[in-house]
């Protein structure tokens, strides 16, 4: 086990409560050092929200309605917040050496995807009305009950900038990897250091 005080130059870049976590690797803590930057910019990452606050939050909020924040169980650095049909559903994101994914629960069948980033993870499990093709339905268990895990829409913990809105806008359309070639240098850089439309 890795302690993040075993990374002195790198000792400011993470919120307080991620400071105190163990780490299994430097390679495990750059991921989440890339995720927690790129959450901080997303605009609906809550950081140190408790599941009691989230729950407020999110309690008035229309079902599929969601936010991310650090977990309060030491062997996790994230949840996933989420309002569904039942009340908010808390959901630890797992970190391993090769990525993030939502801790499943052992009645489930379903295999487990893994993403290098926990906003392509949020990606993944959001609704795409849009889309001609049918999109799998994941489940997750509460109790006795299964409950369809719908992702729709982030919370906003602050005001994003016009730039970043864009940036997401343009990271929406731009799919295809070929797109994204065609555009020059600076603009390139500029989408993949948030390179989510979400």
């Amino acid at each position: 086990m890795v302690t993040q005080s075993k990374f002195p130059s790198m000792s400011r870049a993470l919120d307080s409560s991620l400071r105190l976590k163990t780490f299994s690797s430097l390679g495990e803590y750059n991921l989440v050092l890339s995720a927690v930057h790129k959450l901080q910019e997303s605009g609906f990452y809550w950081s140190t929200v408790t599941g009691s606050q989230a729950n407020l939050l999110l309690r008035t909020e229309p079902a599929g309605t969601f936010l991310i924040r650090d977990s309060s169980d030491n062997r996790h650095f994230f949840t996933l917040s989420v309002k569904t049909e039942s009340g908010t559903k808390n959901l630890r994101i797992q970190c391993e050496p090769c990525g993030f994914s939502l801790q499943t629960d052992p009645r489930s069948l379903q295999p487990v995807p893994r993403f290098d980033c926990v906003l392509k993870l949020l990606r993944h499990y959001m609704s795409t009305k849009d889309s001609g093709s049918a999109k799998k339905s994941y489940y997750i268990y509460s109790g006795v009950e299964r409950v369809p895990l719908l992702l729709s829409r982030p919370l906003s913990s602050s005001v994003s900038s016009l730039q970043h809105l864009c940036r997401k806008a343009v990271n929406g359309q731009l799919e295809e990897y070929s797109a994204r070639e065609q555009l020059p240098m600076p603009i390139k850089d500029f989408l993949q250091e948030y390179d989510s439309p979400v």
